[in-house]
């Protein structure tokens, strides 16, 4: 059976100023105006619920990663939950176009969120101006021991693992996506290594590289395709620093009794079954180039 989590519902930034992030986030990347509350700015990206939740702060950075629990078996996870000894701390219309919020922490302290959509409420209207993504896909976080997180995302939440790097990179589905959360071992755990838009297809990355230097906003990374999830992918940071993926064609394990992902001409493995790689085996970057000094710490 799948998850109880059904995707990826939105990522919470921590920022020192709203306003130059929803400008970044709505004419670059082309999310619409969801909603306002209490200083805090929603945005969306298809499908239903926001896909950015921008919060005033101080400091700039992650303050929690939120997930689409379905809600015929909400009862379940809760179930599940208590038998793990999580804590759930529940809130009733905490958050716009959301029902229900669950609160929990990860092993490591790390605030997560399970979310019932509110499915009665319209999604946004599609941006008419910046790359407009499909959806937003994953999000990569800093970890001390990526084992023990994976271990808690699997009795817990009942994701899967789907690729390693090594011992320290690991990458987890919810649905038949290739990985909706990866984590990293790193000198600074807690931290977000970044999140990722989906574009429609290959033209679609080229479009946004073009539109990022367009407004003078370089890249960090790529584009290139990596050997991990095969996706075609490109790097840069917001004006807070955060560092955004772009990336289109990830592999997709529609049936978990196959255990494999759907065939691509550029596998190297014929089926592809999840495994754990080597930094050798171009599992950066089947191009080449294995990124930026440090970019993986």
């Amino acid at each position: 059976m799948t998850s109880p989590i059904s995707r990826l519902s939105h990522v919470a930034l921590r920022t020192p100023d709203v306003q130059r992030l929803r400008d970044y986030y709505t004419t670059v990347i082309g999310l619409s105006a969801y909603d306002d509350a209490d200083g805090t700015v929603y945005l969306a990206s298809g499908g239903l619920g926001p896909a950015l939740e921008l919060q005033p702060a101080a400091k700039a950075g992650v303050d929690h990663i939120a997930f689409d629990l379905t809600e015929t078996r909400e009862e379940e996870l809760l179930t599940r939950l208590s038998g793990q000894s999580v804590e759930v701390v529940t809130k009733t219309d905490a958050e716009p176009g959301i029902l229900r919020v669950h609160d929990i922490a990860d092993n490591e302290g790390n605030r997560v969120q399970l979310c019932v959509i509110d499915s009665s409420r319209p999604a946004a209207e599609l941006s008419p101006v910046g790359i407009v993504p499909q959806k937003i896909g994953h999000v990569a976080t800093r970890t001390r021991n990526a084992e023990s997180v994976v271990d808690f995302y699997q009795r817990a939440l009942d994701f899967r693992w789907s690729d390693w790097l090594g011992d320290f990179f690991a990458f987890m589905r919810c649905n038949a996506d290739h990985h909706t959360v990866n984590f990293v071992n790193a000198s600074n755990p807690g931290q977000m290594h970044h999140f990722a838009f989906e574009v429609k297809d290959a033209s679609a990355v080229v479009a946004a590289c073009d539109a990022l230097a367009m407004k003078g906003i370089p890249l960090i990374w790529g584009p290139g395709r990596h050997g991990i999830g095969h996706n075609l992918f490109t790097y840069h940071a917001d004006p807070d620093g955060n560092v955004v993926e772009i990336f289109t064609d990830l592999d997709r394990l529609v049936s978990e009794d196959l255990g494999y992902f759907e065939p691509r001409p550029w596998h190297t493995d014929r089926p592809q079954y999840p495994k754990r790689w080597s930094p050798e085996d171009g599992g950066p970057n089947m191009w080449g180039y294995a990124g930026p000094e440090g970019f993986l710490s």
